[in-house]
């Protein structure tokens, strides 16, 4: 068997892990991509370390994993081979792909296509990125997360990470939701009033799943989460968008005949406005007067560090009208999508049952890596350091933008992580120019009722970009607005 040729591989994008990761994947790629056959000979270690201009070590460390993993075969003096008992590549006929392609024309439903946020997929390499919801590598806490990771991989915690909990959740992760995350916002519930999803979305899924459906009405602000409208749009339910104004939804603006109504009362998004308590009482009276469920969406009420936020409504509600939607994703990571729902036992009984037929419950072990990290006090402490980082960047940004007259829409007065913003310009060709000069700005468009588009609005996010990059990359901002 011919010997594979160095100038056969290609490391991977660097930040698809370390070396020795990157040259494993080359080998096991090539290996079920049908490329490399069994017995053929690798290029030796110092071969494929001169062409692909990293260490000896580095290659012979890669080629001592893969042996281990029966992709390669050490045969002594002789080298290494493709191992005989490597996974064999497929050997299904191209045609086979094409006739079941042909079958999706038959697809009942349409999901994509659905208008959301615009940003690139590659971020992090733009000096300016005013994005909303991203992690900040610089503040988070990585060295007591992986020993929480750790230690829900022991063996004393190994039913917790592997069991199928079928309908139920780690009781440790509950436990902590219960006396410690749900008190902050006022709110007093019981383990069957808790129920654990896969981040906020799933949550807003699994209840208008639950609550709607074609013949029924849904009231949701405008602007409003449009990742809430496309929930809605695919259940067939009616959407009635109600304007907001400076103290968010108006109770009085709300329609007859609505189901559910949609709020965002904390953090309004996308303006940031915070609904006073004297209107989070009168949406309460009026949810009981016209017999209407409130789905509150509190996504972002760690993020208050102007002055406290109001009780959650929630923690008002004495006749159970009040879903509660809450994510860790926000303060912790987004990529680990955990989020909970709290309202009635009827309601989550309904909702568990859904949850089950389509995904269970959330990764064990991401459950209990949680439930350790709040637990140790490593989530008091990130939420805290998030609150100090996002003062000042909010205070630079404040700065910047008086600076330079941009115009601010709403920014609220608690915090939170973004600015919303108005412009005399079409802000989807601001966006596309400003990309072009290294700033991501997010357009507002997606944000409104698609029956009354606004192309005057953008938001600011201030989660993710250095605090020493912001006065210039408003700078940007204001040149390319003009």
């Amino acid at each position: 068997m011919a010997t594979i040729p160095p100038e056969a591989f290609v490391l991977p994008a660097a930040e698809r892990g370390s070396l020795q990761q990157r040259i494993r994947q080359m080998v096991t790629e090539g290996v079920l991509s049908g490329r490399f056959r069994p017995g053929a000979k690798m290029p030796s270690s110092r071969g494929l370390a001169a062409h692909l201009q990293v260490s000896r070590l580095t290659v012979t460390l890669a080629y001592s994993e893969l042996v281990a993993q029966e992709y390669l075969a050490a045969a002594g003096r002789s080298g290494y081979f493709i191992s005989e008992n490597a996974p064999l590549a497929s050997e299904l006929p191209a045609q086979a792909v094409r006739a079941e392609a042909a079958e999706f024309s038959r697809i009942a439903g349409r999901f994509s296509g659905r208008r959301g946020v615009d940003r690139p997929d590659d971020w992090e390499r733009y000096p300016y990125p005013f994005i909303y919801g991203q992690a900040d590598a610089s503040l988070f806490d990585h060295q007591n997360w992986r020993l929480c990771a750790v230690r829900a991989l022991g063996r004393r915690d190994f039913a917790a990470m592997t069991a199928d909990y079928y309908e139920r959740e780690d009781p440790l992760l509950i436990e902590y939701l219960l006396r410690q995350i749900l008190p902050k916002r006022g709110i007093a519930a019981r383990e069957d009033e808790v129920l654990l999803t896969m981040g906020a979305q799933n949550a807003l899924w699994l209840t208008v799943a639950c609550l709607l459906g074609p013949g029924r009405k849904a009231a949701m602000e405008n602007p409003g989460y449009p990742g809430l409208r496309a929930i809605l749009g695919a259940s067939g339910t009616e959407v009635l968008p109600v304007d907001v104004d400076a103290d968010g939804l108006p109770p009085d603006a709300i329609p007859k005949g609505v189901d559910v109504v949609f709020t965002t009362a904390s953090h309004q998004c996308p303006t940031n406005a915070t609904m006073p308590v004297d209107r989070r009482r009168a949406l309460l009276q009026a949810a009981g007067r016209d017999g209407f469920v409130i789905v509150e969406d509190d996504y972002e009420f760690e993020m208050s560090f102007l002055k406290p936020v109001a009780p959650a409504l929630k923690s008002l509600d004495a006749e159970g009208r009040v879903v509660y939607a809450g994510s860790f994703s926000k303060s912790v990571f987004p990529g680990m999508r955990l989020g909970y729902l709290v309202g009635p036992p009827g309601f989550i009984r309904e909702a568990r049952a859904l949850r089950l037929m389509s995904l269970r419950h959330p990764p064990g072990h991401i459950q209990r890596t949680m439930a350790y990290f709040l637990s140790l006090g490593h989530y008091d402490t990130l939420i805290n350091r998030m609150r100090s980082a996002f003062r000042k960047r909010r205070q630079v940004m404040e700065e910047a933008i008086a600076a330079h007259g941009l115009s601010v829409a709403g920014q609220g007065g608690f915090g939170g992580s973004s600015f919303w913003m108005r412009a005399p310009v079409d802000t989807e060709d601001l966006a596309a120019k400003l990309r072009a000069d290294g700033v991501l700005i997010e357009p507002g468009r997606t944000f409104f009722d698609p029956a009354r588009e606004d192309r005057t609005h953008y938001r600011l996010g201030y989660g993710s970009i250095p605090t020493a990059r912001i006065a210039e990359g408003i700078a940007r901002i204001a040149t390319a607005i003009g």
